[in-house]
This record gives structure tokens, sequence and C-alpha cells, in this order.
């Protein structure tokens, strides 16, 4: 199974994203995190068509709490390394899922033991 970054629901928003995510979106595999939720419905540039896109895909996708074992393990992260809240979250979320991590963003994750991190867009 895997876990999308905030950053992948907003790019599949984008007309040039979408046929690379279409299937990842799809996939009963593919599940999101409530502060992926957060950050997606939260994007400043997210126009009235994206919001109702978003709405749709997240109704047909699993969401992820985030408990006190996320929090923790999301604090021990930032307490190695400068991470924002959201990206703490999601490896938290994937480490203690047992999940691949999927983002535009790798780089931000590739200091992190035993998290496998995927770009899709690349």
């Amino acid at each position: 199974m895997r876990l999308l970054d905030s950053n992948i629901l907003i790019y599949s928003t984008l007309p040039q994203h979408l046929p690379k995510l279409v299937q990842l979106l799809a996939d009963s595999e593919s599940v999101v995190s409530e502060i992926t939720r957060l950050e997606a419905f939260g994007y400043h540039n997210l126009t009235p068509g994206d919001k109702i896109f978003l709405e749709t895909i997240f109704s047909t996708m699993q969401t992820l709490g985030i408990d006190k074992a996320i929090i923790d393990k999301a604090i021990e992260l930032r307490q190695q390394k400068k991470l924002s809240v959201g990206d703490a979250v999601h490896a938290a979320t994937a480490l203690l899922h047992n999940l691949e991590l999927f983002t535009r963003n790798t780089a931000d994750f590739t200091w992190i033991p035993g998290l496998k991190v995927v770009n899709p867009l690349s």
C-alpha cells in the first residue's frame, strides 16, 4: 500500500499531471492521511472546481487518522532534522503503517531510515 502526500493530490488538479496520476488515485492500494486532507483543501490556489475534484477523490480513498503514535514519531523525526509538520506526519504515518510514501518532494525524506519514497511524476 502507499500513502499519497498532499502535493500528489494538488498536482492531480492540474491537467498536465492528471494523466500520470489518475490510476494512482483510483487504486485501492492508495491511501491518504488527515494531514493530506488538511493540506490539500488548505492550498491557497485551490479553485472551486479543484475543490469539487478533491472532494470526489477523498470520498473514494481510505483516510488514515492521526493518533498519538504518529504524533510521537513525527516529533522524533522533527527533532532529528528540520522538517515541516505536514512532512513529519506523512513520514510518521508511512513508517508506522508500513506504507510507501508517494510524493513529488522525495529529497525531503531521503534521510529517514526505513522510509520508501517514490515520485510518481518523475
